[in-house]
């Protein structure tokens, strides 16, 4: 460890011992656990002086006089960035359970993300927040062109996270049609087979790049729609451009409320509100850039006071984002109280975030 924070080894093993203790017992841990839990091979003497000199480097405190020592959210953070030891166990877990019961063939992207949330937020115990894909990042999978007036059709766009847009556009008259325009019957059929050639050439397109293409190209006998489809994806593709906030697959709620750490009722019903009705201010923090704790591990991890909403800053929020290719297109978060077990829980949001990206790579192959 480098830098004004510098810690002995020794003091290294007691800071490690120590929040380790505490993780697990959510119990003031005194000089004596330590020695009788840990192999330390030093007196107990030796780690209270230890610990009273982490307490003054602001990585330990005491909540009475009278109790041992917590780790701080300082204290936390040193051991999350230095002291820690990935354990993939849950991770593996995790993968095993995504494969088994997530079923992507047939379930919708939101049926399969809630999904992983549900399997998250019982293994680790914690709340699981995932997002869809963003709309301004999503490409076509599929449209469709419906008549629903005479002289009107609807355009059905279903994006890749399979989220819906429609818009409405007028009939263009043939140049040699009379004032009643074509026959309904014959406006449906040609709009099926102008719907399926579209989705022959788009599919796949970013839906922010359908409003640059070359409609000149579009096929001669479909060449009098060019100008109201170039029309409607301009302005679907500035509609995707204004803030939106995807929906979000959220669980383990009832599973964080059991820990000692949420007794209190405004506490709760604050974390509540956050969660049910203020969604918004939370997407700023899971997409964060990532951060790099060993190896390819890429997370973000926002311990306590590092966190700017009220309602978690007595939490730690474990953060990372999946992909498809290389964009980044959602963010999943396990969140649950600083005494968090950081090792299953940052491998578990990696080995989620690898999984998911991996699987939306596939159904783009």
């Amino acid at each position: 460890m480098t830098g004004q924070f510098a810690l002995t080894d020794r003091q290294q093993q007691i800071l490690w011992a120590t929040v380790r203790h505490y993780i697990a017992t959510a119990e003031p841990v005194g000089s004596k656990s330590l020695v009788d839990d840990y192999n330390l091979s030093v007196s107990s003497a030796t780690i209270r002086s230890g610990m009273g000199l982490l307490e003054k480097a602001g990585m330990l405190y005491q909540p009475h006089t009278s109790a041992g020592r917590v780790p701080s959210d300082f204290g936390y953070r040193v051991y999350v960035d230095y002291l820690m030891t990935p354990s993939d166990t849950l991770a593996d877990q995790a993968q095993r359970l995504f494969t088994e019961r997530l079923n992507w063939e047939t379930w919708s992207l939101e049926a399969v993300l809630r999904g992983a949330a549900q399997i998250l937020s019982t293994l680790s115990g914690y709340i699981t927040l995932i997002s869809l894909p963003q709309l301004h990042t999503a490409s076509l999978r599929h449209l469709q062109l419906l008549q629903v007036d005479p002289g009107q059709v609807m355009l059905i766009v279903v994006t890749d996270a399979y989220q819906t847009q429609s818009m409405l556009m007028s009939v263009p008259s043939p140049e040699d049609d009379g004032d009643d325009g074509l026959d309904p019957e014959i406006l449906d059929r040609e709009l099926q087979i102008l719907s399926n050639f579209l989705n022959s050439q788009l599919r796949g397109k970013a839906i922010a790049d359908l409003a640059t293409l070359d409609w000149g190209e579009l096929d001669r006998q479909f060449q009098r729609y060019a100008d109201s489809l170039k029309t409607l994806f301009v302005d679907l593709a500035q509609r995707l451009e204004q803030p939106m906030i995807s929906p979000m697959a959220i669980s383990g709620l009832a599973e964080v409320l059991r820990q000692p750490e949420f007794t209190e009722l405004q506490q709760i019903q604050s974390l509540v509100q956050l969660l049910e009705e203020e969604q918004e201010q939370l997407f700023p923090l899971m997409f964060e850039p990532s951060e790099r704790l060993g190896g390819d591990r890429r997370v973000n991890v926002r311990i306590g006071s590092e966190n700017p909403l009220e309602p978690i800053r007595s939490c730690t929020l474990v953060s990372a984002s999946y992909r498809r290719g290389s964009q980044a297109v959602g963010s999943l978060s396990l969140l649950g109280p600083t005494r968090m077990t950081y090792d299953g829980a940052i491998t578990m949001v990696q080995a989620a975030a690898d999984y998911l990206s991996s699987q939306l790579s596939l159904t783009d192959s």
